[in-house]
């Protein structure tokens, strides 16, 4: 099942509310002599991950499927770069980091138990089902916390971003598991940010379409750091950036980014990063969830531009961080 975004959390009842784990969407299969770890798009996961296979292996009963996140979980709470960290195409790189940086299965709902599919069931009898079969979970096995309570799930939203986690999840008690569809919903934190349009990509290698912009924030030393991109344009405003930034286009040789190639993008998936670098002078602002570290972790949404700000003034230091919050008490009673 998919999810669309809300604005706020539904006032309605007959909703259970989790929260939104920031990770690798997984299905887990724990068939009787293997078990086997799956993404969202069908891709396989094992070898990524030994430590989970061998774990979950141990931990799940035979003939259960489940649906959940896999994770890692850092000194400040879940960090994303080191589970990004574990795509690696080297064994002895990911036996490393299996050990260095382990992961953990975070399960939210129940497709299969003993054998036969529960997908018919109403979310709330899937829940209850997923609580009897799991029992006490150890780590790394997890049970995500639910809730009917909109007050506690409101507490939630503004708490458990502090320790890394992505918002909150809405799904009706009544909903069978409905693959594909978006019958969920998500709920984060809308931000905005005044940053330095520095850079672009081209959409699709089309030179007369912008694919995304590269933004930038100077830092407490004054110097223009690269913090994400803005990527959500109508084919129309993509071919009328190209008209308006050509002024703009300069080399690399006199750029404040000239030493950098663009590699350090945790979305890049053996995508093409090369980029045109424009003069720092732009200014536009974005909307944006979160912070991961001192990047975006998501691509931003482009709102509007800025031409009354100066470059100069677009800094980190607007930007609002979340207060820390323990990841240990997320799990509170259910790990």
């Amino acid at each position: 099942m998919l999810a669309k975004v809300a604005a706020e959390l539904p006032r309605e009842p007959g909703f259970l509310f989790e929260p939104k784990w920031d990770g690798f969407r997984a299905l887990v299969f724990s068939g009787p002599s293997a078990l086997h770890i799956q993404s969202r798009d069908l891709k396989p996961l094992n070898r990524y991950f030994p430590e989970l296979e061998k774990a979950l292996h141990e931990l799940l009963p035979k003939g259960c499927v489940l649906d959940g996140e896999i994770v890692v979980a850092g000194r400040h709470g879940l960090d994303f770069d080191a589970l990004q960290q574990r795509i690696h195409p080297a064994p002895s790189r990911i036996n490393r980091l299996a050990k260095e940086t382990p992961a953990s299965f975070v399960a939210f709902d129940l497709l299969a138990a003993g054998g036969k599919s529960t997908m018919a069931l109403p979310q709330s009898e899937r829940r209850t089902r997923l609580e009897r079969l799991l029992g006490k979970t150890k780590s790394p096995l997890h049970l995500t916390p639910v809730t009917r309570d909109r007050a506690q799930a409101e507490q939630w939203l503004e708490q458990f971003e502090g320790a890394g986690l992505d918002g909150v999840m809405a799904k009706l008690e009544s909903a069978t598991y409905q693959p594909g569809k978006r019958t969920m919903l998500k709920i984060k934190h809308v931000r905005s940010a005044d940053c330095v349009v520095a850079g672009l990509r081209w959409y699709k290698d089309r030179p007369d379409a912008v694919g995304s912009l590269l933004l930038g924030l100077h830092d407490d030393s004054g110097v223009l750091q690269p913090v994400g991109v803005a990527s959500s344009f109508t084919m129309e405003m993509r071919r009328q950036l190209v008209e308006e930034l050509a002024p703009l286009r300069q080399d690399a040789e006199h750029h404040p980014w000239r030493d950098w190639e663009g590699n350090e993008s945790r979305w890049s998936g053996g995508k093409d990063l090369s980029w045109q670098p424009l003069k720092p002078e732009r200014v536009c602002e974005v909307k944006y969830d979160h912070l991961q570290g001192r990047r975006f972790r998501h691509a931003t949404v482009f709102l509007r531009w800025r031409p009354d700000k100066p470059a100069e003034a677009c800094r980190f230091d607007q930007l609002e961080e979340a207060t820390p919050f323990e990841l240990t008490k997320v799990f509170k009673g259910i790990t």
